[in-house]
């Protein structure tokens, strides 16, 4: 019987997100072949661990249905032992990749990867605490329905279970290895507000999404899609698409990934949004078959961002966000240009290319970066009342913040050519049944 992994990773209070994706879980086990493992990796604080653990204690026991509810302590004596097991002692930064003391979305899906791999799953599914499933006719909209619908199946045999098809024939027996939705709600980001002072710095700020290179046309398009989700209205009907997916359609708290996460994992930046995104890139730029569904999360943005301090925080990681991009839109075209042949004879995505072209972005200058910095310095200034500090913080912590986006895509390279041996350690890992509390 195939084993997945059902994962919530979480450093906030979301008991009810915690419930329903139990529910989830139960939803999965009485419709399809399959053991779920449901992965929790905990980094709140001691009152919201505490309040989730007792969801996982009163949540009703069912069969084929395991909890995994570990907070921190648990997960760095699990990723020790899987780098000793390895035998990379030596990579004294492997550890803070992994389980680093700042916000890293990508490090603590990673270790949801490398947990499922001890699990015995085969797949990965990613839910966030920040969503809630939608709900018609007093029942939830579950996406791990079309997740196990054709997760690991080659193309031609989840053919058959879509609604539609647009891929091309010619890769109809490579693996579908990736099935997400999107979400509608609240924007993906919390910079609504910022629309709302001023469109124009607005567009200023989130073209700096775009490659340098981008035209006018091009940057208008992307900041008109960006953090929007599907537009979707409510849900109505199942419609599931059988691609080569487009990243910006999906969400990763609506996803799930087969094989391929095993092979490549994500950027392990701390303190960046978006940094959980790149296997939605590797996926499409080698032309892996993947399944869009319309199951679409109901995102909403939680009250701590509104704070004086978790303000400063998200935007900085905003920030650094737009940082990463120099390094990433050059990684993206070159692996589009790659193509298919990022994948050996057993479509498995080659490591050795990805971290090359990987290494090959450390060769970039900082003269982009720079340009956005001085960008978004104007963009805060012009804004005004408490945007001007976060011009301030830029203005002094500049270099600072160039120096971290390039050390972050040194780290990945790092992780990419250690990460078969990790999955690896992880599998021969002793989990047998789920620890107490």
């Amino acid at each position: 019987m195939r084993k997945i992994c059902l994962t919530l990773p979480t450093n906030r209070a979301c008991a009810d997100t915690l419930s329903a994706v139990i529910e989830e879980a139960r939803y999965a086990v009485e419709r399809f072949d399959v053991e779920v493992r449901v992965l929790v990796l905990d980094s709140s604080d001691a009152h919201d661990f505490a309040a989730h653990a007792q969801v996982v204690r009163a949540a009703r026991r069912v069969p084929k249905v395991s909890l995994w509810h570990l907070d921190e302590a648990y997960q760095r004596s699990f990723l020790n032992g899987v780098i000793r097991r390895a035998g990379l002692d030596r990579q004294s930064r492997l550890p803070g990749l992994m389980l680093p003391a700042g916000v890293s979305y990508g490090a603590c899906t990673n270790r949801a990867f490398l947990f499922g791999a001890a699990l015995g799953c085969e797949s990965v599914h990613r839910r966030d605490s920040d969503s809630r499933y939608q709900v018609v006719d007093d029942a939830k909209v579950f996406p791990i329905h079309h997740e196990l619908a054709s997760l690991g199946k080659s193309a031609a045999d989840a053919a058959p279970g879509v609604s539609e098809s647009e891929l091309d024939p010619g890769l109809a027996e490579r693996p579908v290895v990736l099935v997400g939705g999107s979400f509608v709600g609240e924007p993906s980001v919390d910079i609504e507000e910022i629309h709302r002072l001023d469109e124009d710095v607005y567009y200023d700020i989130v073209s700096l999404w775009a490659p340098a290179h981008a035209s006018e046309e091009e940057k208008r398009n992307l900041v008109k899609e960006s953090f929007r989700g599907s537009g979707a209205g409510p849900f109505a009907r199942d419609h599931s698409t059988l691609t080569v997916l487009d990243p910006m359609r999906v969400d990763m708290c609506n996803i799930g990934f087969s094989r391929v996460h095993e092979q490549i994992p994500l950027l392990p930046a701390t303190d960046t949004i978006g940094s959980d995104y790149f296997l939605l890139h590797v996926v499409h730029a080698a032309g892996l078959p993947a399944v869009q569904h319309n199951r679409d999360i109901m995102n909403f943005h939680t009250p701590e961002r509104r704070t004086e301090s978790g303000f400063v925080g998200y935007q900085l990681r905003l920030v650094k966000f737009f940082l990463s991009m120099q390094y990433l839109n050059f990684i993206y075209g070159r692996m589009k240009t790659a193509g298919e042949s990022l994948c050996d004879e057993r479509d498995h995505v080659r490591a050795s290319a990805i971290s090359a072209v990987v290494r090959e972005s450390l060769e970039l200058d900082d003269e982009e970066n720079v340009l956005r910095l001085d960008c978004l310095q104007r963009g805060y200034r012009k804004l005004g009342g408490k945007y001007t500090k976060l011009a301030e913080i830029l203005a002094s912590r500049g270099s600072h913040l160039l120096s971290e986006a390039r050390q972050d895509i040194a780290d990945f390279a790092l992780l990419i050519d250690h990460w078969e041996r990790l999955m690896s350690a992880s599998r021969e890992a002793d989990l047998v049944s789920p620890p107490g509390g």
